[in-house]
């Protein structure tokens, strides 16, 4: 990669010397990004150890399959109601009596509730309740063999704008369950690709202000997943912000059916080819992408 990029600058001046440089250190940066993002979803509790999504409404009597304790939705939060007999622990201890839990947002591995070694989280989405469960030994985990990801491009790395909306727009999308869920956009993230214009709807985080968005491209379904995320970060006061199609991530439904991942909205299935960032799952149950 770095010898193509000096091939084309040169290799006498200091701007050949420069330009080296600075893909040499982003190429480590890529690696090393690859290197954390593979530690992370391969992680004890990470997204391949996801064994199940239990809505509390499919289980209005409370008893979730294999998943001790009774749990039900109240106008505080969940109700989990537990005898001595189901093995749970509460905060690091043993738990017997009632406990009104919320939305867990913490990753899975601080969740305060566990059976043993499976970690049990509550979610909310849309004012429904449910119920994931965490187990290290998932299947998933221990076939996980790599993520499948294209090694860093400089010419993935694009100059965008970030334009926000007059006020927030929630669309209603297809979710990887199968149920359709809004999604909240707060502008449109632009750039150019070999000379033509394009624009992704992004989300806004409303604690740090970065960008998110849900997005599929000519690759999808052939040599990549369906529909991938991309990350940008917190663009600058005037909107300026990079681009990087390098850092386009697999969504969590990649690595387990029981997340719940939205699909890209309207007008963000970009019609070139992304042949960059994370492509696919390598597993020794994998079937396809």
């Amino acid at each position: 990669m770095v010898s193509d990029v000096t091939g084309a600058t040169g290799t006498t001046g200091t701007t050949g010397t420069t330009g080296a440089t600075e893909t040499a250190d982003a190429v480590a940066a890529w690696e090393r990004w690859h290197a954390h993002r593979v530690e992370a979803v391969s992680g004890p509790y990470g997204p391949l150890a996801l064994t199940g999504t239990h809505w509390l409404t499919d289980h209005p009597e409370g008893r979730i399959p294999d998943v001790p304790g009774r749990w039900r939705e109240t106008d505080a939060g969940v109700l989990l109601a537990a005898g001595p007999g189901d093995g749970l622990t509460l905060d690091g201890e043993a738990f017997a009596g009632e406990a009104v839990l919320g939305a867990d947002d913490g990753p899975p591995s601080a969740s305060r509730v566990a059976a043993g070694a499976v970690r049990l989280v509550v979610i909310r989405r849309e004012g429904a309740w449910a119920v994931r469960g965490y187990d290290p030994d998932a299947p998933a985990r221990s076939a996980f063999t790599a993520i499948e990801a294209t090694p860093h491009d400089p010419a993935y790395v694009l100059p965008g704008r970030f334009r926000a909306y007059d006020e927030d727009r929630t669309v209603q999308v297809e979710n990887a369950d199968g149920r359709a869920r809004g999604l909240g956009l707060g502008g449109e993230l632009a750039f150019e690709y070999r000379g033509s214009p394009y624009a992704l709807q992004v989300a806004v985080d409303e604690d740090d202000g970065s960008l998110w968005a849900v997005f599929g491209d000519a690759t999808g379904g052939r040599g990549s997943y369906r529909f991938r995320f991309l990350r940008p970060g917190v663009p600058a006061a005037d909107g300026s912000i990079t681009v990087d199609l390098n850092r386009a991530l697999l969504p969590p439904c990649a690595f387990a059916d029981h997340f719940i991942c939205p699909f890209p909205p309207p007008g963000n299935t970009l019609p070139f080819e992304v042949a960059a960032g994370e492509r696919r799952l390598e597993s020794a149950l994998a079937t396809g992408i």
